[in-house]
């Protein structure tokens, strides 16, 4: 794929917004790249962001949009490739390097001190002294007023942060920002946790900043959002740089098609399988705030992929029909008999099994052998009067190691030294020693080689061919339309989509992700 530079032309939708756009840009990384060992981070990541403009940053997880991010927040330094700062070159070695020289970071969950004020999480480490030397509190809490007022948002300058809406402490980090008159202000995916009104004071203080003359990077999912606040957009697939657009030349489809359009042929050895009755059965599962009604049927041989971007509630979804997490309402049957809520040893007992998305906190004790990983599911089976010989530890090891070709140089190697696919064929040896009727896997393939993606897609294709029944979670569409035998697809805690696999496109499932809940609630009542 042959990779362009951002184009030099002006926002078209700044002027709408009534704001007045400098054409020379304020910030200007081009063709940079990020490596960590054998991974290739960033490929080729090009952005311009210019003075008084709001520019969008979008692409499926994994594109390098964080890697680029933390370039300029410098937390990363980049390999190669140009970075420059109001014409000139730059780099940052470290964060606060990046903050003096103008740049603040808005991630989605702030990081204040929860036991100070507010006024004292804006100054923490610059609070101005007074003649006797001691810290000038009612100067700082007087300019913690005044950028309140600025930004047209109430705050209590003294009240302790601990408490505040999310929302609020994102406020307090913006007001941050402007005490130290950041010129450039990045949100990372700022309103996943926030109300339709809180993002709506989010949007205008972020335009506020904007008619100041800031320029602002808005990484969100959330097309609505990006087109209702975003002068340009930036599109970014498989760690490089695809396009940048005026957001007034363009639409959600053609985004889409910028942020999917990729062949996934070769990395997806898909078998043909024989789909048998359903062995899982899943009916009005809700949990308030997290997820609600979700309803599904899993059948023997069918490898089932549930899609959907960051915060969809997926990986919530899963570990409460193991039952890692409890549910209020609803059920889930397996082979025909309820399981009871938050067991996951009786749930593991009837047969299933849970690959979690994260394998080392999770999935693995990091300190301990492969074998003891392995067998650590299988400990009750591998019992004797209350003993577990080694001889069967180390053969319950041994077979799956061997079937799922774990590169170790001995099998009492400390899990936590072998590379990530490894671990990954680990965790997976461990519940496939189980004999689950159900895999649900989180993940995948997550943080590991393109050699090993193919293995592990190939095993599950292996096992659906012998009539396991597989939930697969992923975050990369390509892994989900390349192995699934069908779709659903969730977004803000709901299903909003299911497809099979003829019918499940890039931009059918794309558009499901990102649908509007007031249409879905919409179309759900069409249908009754």
């Amino acid at each position: 794929m042959d990779v362009a530079a951002p184009g030099p032309a002006e926002p078209v939708g700044a002027a709408s917004h009534g704001s007045a756009v400098d054409d020379a840009p304020l910030l200007r990384l081009t063709d940079v790249t990020k490596s960590f060992g054998a991974v290739v981070a960033l490929r080729s990541g090009s952005l311009e962001l210019r003075p008084g403009s709001i520019h969008a940053l979008i692409g499926e997880n994994g594109a390098g949009k964080s890697t680029l991010v933390k370039i300029i927040a410098g937390l990363y330094q980049r390999d190669s490739g140009g970075f420059e700062l109001a014409g000139e070159a730059t780099d940052f070695t470290s964060t606060a390097q990046s903050k003096a020289a103008g740049i603040a970071v808005i991630y989605q969950e702030p990081t204040l001190f929860p036991d100070l004020s507010v006024t004292e999480n804006i100054f923490m480490g610059r609070q101005p002294v007074g003649r006797l030397g001691g810290i000038d509190r009612r100067t700082m809490r007087d300019e913690a007023r005044r950028i309140f007022d600025r930004l047209g948002v109430s705050i209590d300058p003294d009240r302790v942060t601990d408490g505040l809406s999310i929302a609020d402490q994102q406020i307090i980090e913006i007001a941050k920002a402007i005490s130290l008159d950041a010129r450039v202000l990045i949100m990372d995916e700022p309103t996943a946790a926030l109300s339709g009104v809180e993002v709506d004071r989010l949007f205008a203080v972020a335009r506020s900043l904007r008619d100041e003359g800031r320029a602002l990077l808005f990484i969100s999912h959330r097309f609505d959002e990006v087109f209702a606040l975003c002068d340009t957009v930036t599109v970014m697939r498989d760690g490089a740089y695809v396009a940048t657009t005026p957001i007034a030349d363009t639409t959600v489809d053609d985004l889409v098609r910028q942020m999917v359009g990729r062949d996934v042929t070769d990395l997806f050895p898909k078998l043909p399988a024989e789909i048998g009755d359903a062995v899982l059965e899943v009916n009005g599962l809700t949990r308030a705030g997290v997820f609600r009604d979700v309803s599904f049927s899993l059948r023997a041989g069918e490898i089932l992929g549930l899609a959907g971007l960051v915060g969809a509630g997926r990986s919530e979804v899963a570990r409460a029909v193991f039952g890692v997490d409890r549910y209020e309402s609803g059920s889930v049957k397996l082979l025909g008999r309820t399981l009871p809520r938050g067991d996951a040893r009786a749930a593991t007992a009837r047969g299933l099994a849970l690959v979690p998305e994260d394998r080392r906190r999770q999935g693995l004790v990091l300190d301990q052998s492969v074998t003891r990983n392995t067998a650590l599911a299988i400990r009750g089976r591998l019992a004797r009067w209350g003993l577990i010989r080694e001889a069967s530890e180390t053969a319950a090891a041994r077979e799956w190691a061997t079937r799922l070709e774990v590169k170790t140089s001995a099998l009492d190697t400390e899990t936590g030294t072998l590379s990530g696919g490894n671990q990954q064929k680990v965790v997976l040896g461990k519940w496939l020693a189980t004999s689950p009727r159900v895999l649900i896997i989180d993940e995948p393939t997550r943080g590991i080689d393109v050699g090993t993606k193919a293995e592990v897609h190939r095993l599950l294709s292996q096992l659906a061919q012998e009539g396991m029944a597989i939930l697969m979670i992923s975050s990369e569409l390509p892994e989900v339309l390349g192995m699934a035998d069908r779709v659903l697809v969730m977004r803000e805690g709901r299903i909003t989509g299911e497809f099979d696999r003829d019918g499940a496109t890039p931009e059918a499932v794309m558009r499901a992700a990102t649908a509007d809940s007031a249409a879905v609630d919409a179309g759900s009542e069409a249908a009754r």
